[in-house]
């Protein structure tokens, strides 16, 4: 008589910002939505600022929220400019606690908070691939552990080819030089990479004066070349976004999984995703405005600008013509403005009935109302991939990071919108977000791109088929057989 299978109980455990909380959290409805127990890890500081209306909003019996410290105290900013701080705190006191947790049977087997059954012992670990002792010590503890990076895999892609850069002499690059130069070391992108697409970091590699950004693209780059570590690499991407920067990842790593877009897929309810309180008033503005007229502008939850940056995108868009609905964190303009005063500097330059400012905004309900005519975007992935579900046209102002290669998908390969880097200026802005909203060309790709996005998160496409074999592997994973043969290939 044979053994019945083990119940797979999945530990999910995401970098500590909005965007990565995000997309991990999608993944985890995705995995308890096909009856795998799923602990979703957050940091205290995090579940605390959610608040119980997270918990309630997921309602699963599969699906519970846990946390362990981030070492910081609770009034530390952890804004953009502390992400290295935040990071080697995670590395010490984070560590030590998800290792204590891990270990401690005790801790999660009882039943959750909600009255749900007892959890079964944890069978494998996701960890956020910025996390790389997450793996570490799941795998020291004999649980199998998996990598989700939440960027592309073309960026994903651009760090895991920094060394081969560095061989090349395409690193550093030379002082004063063109960033327009194509670059050729990244497998793949031959044909549309130029110096300035690569993530950020990148522009500082060998710059005496800079270590914070040395150090920012050793952690991620470091962290890359890890996931080949990890049982498998889930990116939140589809193959019809970026076959051939998958092609180039598979074979570096154990197993691929593109099981993107998961918002699209399994979307999580906005109220556990965010760690801002949505403003839902916007939709009701955005109800009295005709189709496609609206420019929607949200930079995300990391970026900041200077006051003068501020003022440019202000007179670009009031430049432009169109209604805009603008999402400013109190956080976001440098310098220590009052948000009250952005907004009275929006309101007297564009008027009340033409503009609508807001700290937060539900951007995926924004995004399909049928007023939004384009999106100025940071070009986060998230956001991207967003844009990309709805077919909605793109202006890409990239801030940091991953972002860089993104607005380039977006305005040289998909070809669903504009890239806008390393420009601020106000005639630029209209100009832009002009042609955007106008261009049939534009808009035909963004729709064409949005129809095979639907087909591949639909049953039997490509992202959804490649979730149903992630869930079989973790299955797999839970088995003890399969578990040891699995264990015995690290060796």
């Amino acid at each position: 008589m044979g053994t019945a299978p083990a119940p797979a109980h999945v530990l999910v455990f995401p970098w500590p910002i909005q965007g990565h909380l995000n997309v991990m959290l999608h993944l985890a409805v995705a995995l308890a939505g096909a009856g795998v127990h799923v602990t979703f890890l957050h940091t205290d500081y995090n579940l605390r600022r959610l608040g119980a209306a997270a918990a309630a909003a997921v309602a699963s019996p599969w699906l519970r929220f846990m946390s362990v410290t981030d070492g910081l105290p609770d009034d530390h900013p952890r804004t953009v400019a502390n992400l290295g701080e935040i990071s080697r705190s995670l590395h010490t006191a984070g560590r030590a606690a998800y290792r204590a947790l891990l270990a401690s049977s005790s801790q999660l087997v009882p039943a959750d908070a909600a009255g749900g059954g007892a959890f079964p012992p944890v069978t494998t670990v996701v960890a956020d691939a910025l996390l790389p002792f997450a793996i570490d010590v799941a795998e020291e503890l004999s649980v199998p552990a998996l990598a989700f990076r939440t960027a592309s895999a073309c960026s994903f892609l651009a760090y895991m080819s920094v060394p081969r850069l560095v061989e090349l002499g395409e690193l550093p690059f030379p002082p004063g030089g063109d960033l327009d130069e194509p670059v050729r070391g990244v497998p793949g992108m031959e044909g549309f990479l130029r110096r300035r697409d690569l993530p950020s970091p990148c522009r500082h590699h060998g710059a005496n004066n800079n270590d914070d950004a040395a150090a920012l693209l050793g952690r991620l780059v470091d962290a890359a070349v890890h996931c080949s570590k990890a049982r498998a690499l889930i990116l939140n991407t589809a193959a019809s976004l970026e076959a051939p920067a998958l092609a180039h990842i598979a074979p570096r790593m154990r197993d691929v999984f593109a099981v993107g877009p998961l918002h699209a897929m399994s979307p999580a309810p906005a109220a556990a995703t965010s760690l801002w309180r949505a403003d839902d008033g916007c939709m009701a503005w955005l109800d009295c405005q005709a189709d496609r007229s609206v420019v929607y502008v949200s930079l995300g939850s990391l970026t900041v600008i200077s006051p003068e940056q501020f003022t440019e995108f202000l007179s670009g868009l009031v430049a432009a013509g169109n209604p805009f609905l603008w999402v400013l964190r109190p956080d976001m303009v440098t310098a220590r403005r009052r948000h009250a005063d952005l907004q009275e500097s929006v309101t007297a330059a564009a008027g009340d009935s033409k503009a609508r400012v807001v700290g937060w905004a539900p951007q995926r309900d924004v995004l399909r109302h049928r007023a939004v005519g384009c999106f100025l975007t940071h070009a986060g992935w998230n956001s991207t991939l967003e844009a990309a579900v709805e077919g909605v046209p793109t202006v890409c102002w990239p801030f940091f990071v991953d972002q860089q290669i993104n607005s380039r998908l977006v305005g040289a390969v998909w070809r669903t919108g504009l890239d806008m880097k390393d420009v601020c200026d106000a005639a630029v802005v209209a100009r832009m977000v002009r042609e955007a909203m106008e261009s049939g060309e534009i808009r035909a790709s963004a729709q064409s791109v949005a129809r095979q996005l639907r087909r591949d998160v639909a049953e039997g496409g490509s992202s959804a088929m490649e979730l149903k074999r992630l869930v079989g592997f973790i299955g797999e994973l839970a088995t003890p057989i399969q578990h040891a043969k699995s264990e015995s290939e690290l060796y």
